[in-house]
């Protein structure tokens, strides 16, 4: 755009509207590079009020601005002057600014006051930081004329975020004071139903519901209920993750605006990785709930070919066993300086809520992780979980393979190569006759000699020296996996996927929200449709429904097992390789590479059989308990402390055991050990603590003792 250096070829803008605002007016780059440069335009003077009337009714930014700050000459009183010289100059100051008397926020460093608010913003304490203000000059030379100079048109504050109106997502704007009181739960539900795509009604009646158990019911209080609910709904359609052109000037200002939501970032530099660590408060008290004394479990390679930095999620698991996020982590570095650092970060947030809080296991699911961090910052056992190695070989062999036949000896082969690592003989070989066997499959071997041979020594090895997870583990972890693959997939184009911003925005609203709703409509029977698809959510349970009668082994050969399906009894679908972890089963859910209900009810039924080897997960504890046992020789003090070692292990399983299996936790806490205390305190258990206080030197039970010992040495002297 032209820059002018004078304002005598402007034109004059006299608008027909009764009023008009800054988007109908033509601005005009007006100054020097010497100076500054702002926008400008020339009106009628009797125009003012016009002008400032339309900017106040701004849709998305209503407001009133008000003098800040004004400026008079006389006429004649200047002998030379310049062309922008002013007769009347005044600033003009959108009402929610300049000050911010929000949270972080303080009065301007020139005055010791606040401001007489009563003509202003609704309220003093809706003031928000707006940086939008603009100069009305009366021109010295033409008095008829208004120069308007506007130094910033944008309602936001110094952030550059928008501080107020409807698009605010924190500030209610005016007439706030009317609004009836919403708790955080209140509106985190409605925000979660409006991000689910429930309808307008459902939203609307949700959440007049929850405002009704704190402000009664009137009509009053539903009419501004519903004011709210329109306002959320307009911030969500309206709001965008792109809060600047550069992706990472983006990421850095979404930082500076929920840094309480961020417990590491780091930005990308010529040294140093691009790490971001997401966990909101909601998160934090799920990971202290869920994770103290428990399994935390991660899912660690979420789109390392799609997106711009994978994304690494810790999970633990809810009172439904059920995979839920407490944390997610954004970047392409695994070395071990650089998970130390998010991973003591996120450890000292946890340790805030809890000192004493802390985990039985880490789970992980890719062998090229570093266990050490883990080991010194959790100070917990690492367990490996092989449900990606099962789920990429299936689907790369249904995708490659065309006869189902050969899929199913294909799969088999695979357990039989894993299986091996447990009983000692050489895998290498049994690869190498697996490609010689299947060798006219040619796709999937060029797949595999690719991917999985230069790196299946690494795999084996760490599956052979860690303990590996159950499959009600796996099928949980790849439940999550699968439900944030389809909300991160679905209706996206390829130009987001490469943004780090939005990969965050839909992190930490669409998919914060989900899980949020998961857990309110389980703990508060509210929500049905929402509750009934969280508890189906786990091929784990709804392999628990399926009835042992259900199934059907094969008692000659034991090749495959028939599973009735629950939904249309003439239908019964076929499980074969029953009793392994590589069973192939030929539902639709397994032939997407999926972990299904029927190869795990049919494991389960297999292994309360005799005939069917165990579990790799029961052969991997099996493997432990055998080294610890032969390790220590006899009479000695490492056989002493793989004694307590065992014995503890023993208590920890029974106890775990014992409440799994109990339906009254009553039962399982008198069978509890008792506890004793102090010698002293021992007689005051049940008490109340001020029977246990102890008694200052100076009070009269330690009188009466002195008394008693003068009185004895009395009667000694006496005698």
């Amino acid at each position: 755009m032209e820059i002018k250096a004078s304002i005598i070829d402007l034109p004059v803008q006299d608008l027909s509207k009764e009023e008009f605002s800054s988007v109908d007016l033509k601005w005009t780059k007006y100054g020097t590079i010497k100076d500054r440069i702002d926008d400008v335009a020339l009106i009628p003077y009797i125009r003012v009020d016009a002008f400032i009337i339309g900017e106040c009714t701004n849709v998305e930014h209503p407001t009133r601005f008000h003098i800040e700050k004004g400026q008079k000459r006389a006429e004649g009183s200047l002998k030379e002057y310049k062309e922008d010289e002013y007769l009347e100059k005044r600033l003009y100051w959108c009402s929610f600014g300049p000050e911010n008397y929000g949270e972080g926020g303080d009065i301007l460093p020139s005055r010791r006051y606040r401001l007489n608010t009563r003509n202003r913003a609704a309220r003093p304490q809706s003031m928000r930081g707006c940086t939008c203000h603009f100069i009305v000059k009366r021109l010295y030379a033409r008095p008829s004329l208004a120069l308007i100079i506007y130094n910033n048109r944008l309602h936001v504050n110094k952030s550059g975020f928008v501080c107020h109106g409807p698009l605010d997502r924190d500030a209610i704007g005016p007439g706030a004071k009317n609004i009836p009181y919403i708790c955080n739960e209140v509106q985190q539900q409605t925000m979660s139903l409006i991000y689910l795509g429930k309808s307008e009604e459902n939203v609307l009646q949700t959440h007049i519901e929850g405002v009704q158990r704190y402000c009664g019911s009137n009509a009053k209080v539903n009419s501004l209920a519903t004011q709210y609910v329109k306002k959320l709904e307009m911030i969500i359609k309206h709001s965008t993750h792109e809060l600047d052109l550069d992706d990472q000037a983006s990421i850095r200002r979404w930082v500076e605006k929920y840094e309480k939501s961020v417990f590491f970032y780091q930005d990308s530099t010529e040294t140093e990785p691009f790490i971001l660590g997401i966990q909101t408060d909601w998160q934090l008290r799920q990971m202290a709930r869920f994770g103290h004394h428990s399994i935390v479990a991660a899912d660690s390679m979420f789109g390392v070919n799609k997106l711009k930095y994978p994304l690494y999620s810790l999970l633990v698991f809810d009172s439904r066993q059920r995979a839920l996020p407490v944390a997610w982590i954004i970047t392409r570095t695994s070395t071990k300086k650089d998970v130390s650092k998010w991973m003591k970060a996120l450890v000292s947030r946890i340790r805030t809520v809890d000192s004493d809080w802390r985990i039985s296991g880490f789970l992980i699911d890719d062998a090229a992780i570093e266990v050490n961090p883990i080991r010194d910052i959790f100070n917990c056992p690492v367990i490996f979980c092989p449900w990606r190695v099962r789920r990429k070989w299936l689907r790369n062999i249904i995708k490659r393979c065309t006869n189902v036949e050969v899929q199913r000896e294909m799969f088999k082969n695979l357990g039989v190569i894993t299986y091996s690592i447990f009983s000692g003989i050489d895998y290498a070989d049994a690869i190498e006759q697996f490609i010689q066997d299947f060798v006219d499959q040619t796709s999937f071997m060029q797949y595999f000699r690719e991917s999985w041979v230069p790196k299946i020594e690494m795999w084996f090895a760490t599956m052979k020296s860690l303990p590996l997870a159950s499959l009600e583990a796996c099928g949980a972890i790849e439940s999550y996996h699968m439900k944030l693959k389809q909300k991160i997939y679905d209706d996206v184009h390829l130009d987001e996927l490469q943004r780090v911003d939005w990969l965050v925005n839909k992190l930490y609203t669409e998919i914060h929200s989900h899980y949020w709703l998961d857990r309110h409509a389980d703990e508060y029977g509210s929500h049905e449709d929402v509750k009934e698809e969280y508890i189906w959510s786990s091929s784990w349970y709804r392999a628990l429904q399926i009835s042992d009668n259900s199934v059907t082994l094969d008692a000659d050969n034991r090749l495959f097992a028939k599973v009735v399906s629950q939904k249309d009894n003439t239908q019964t679908h076929l499980v074969w390789n029953p009793g392994s972890e590589f069973s192939f089963c030929d539902c639709s859910w397994a032939l997407q590479g999926n972990l299904c209900k029927h190869v795990i009810k049919v494991n389960m039924v297999c292994h309360s059989q005799n005939g069917y080897g165990p579990s790799m997960s029961y052969q991997s504890f099996q493997n432990i308990l055998m080294n610890m046992w032969q390790q220590p020789e006899d009479d000695s003090l490492a056989l002493d402390q793989s004694v307590a070692w065992i014995n503890q292990m023993q208590e920890k399983l029974q106890r775990l055991v014992e409440l799994n299996s109990s339906n009254d936790i009553g039962t399982v806490v008198n069978n509890l050990p008792l506890k004793w205390v102090c010698k002293k305190g021992r007689t005051f258990i049940g008490k109340p603590a001020e029977a246990t206080l102890a008694l200052p030197a100076g009070s009269k039970n330690s009188g009466k003792r002195r008394s008693r010992k003068r009185k004895r040495l009395g009667r000694l002297k006496n005698a």
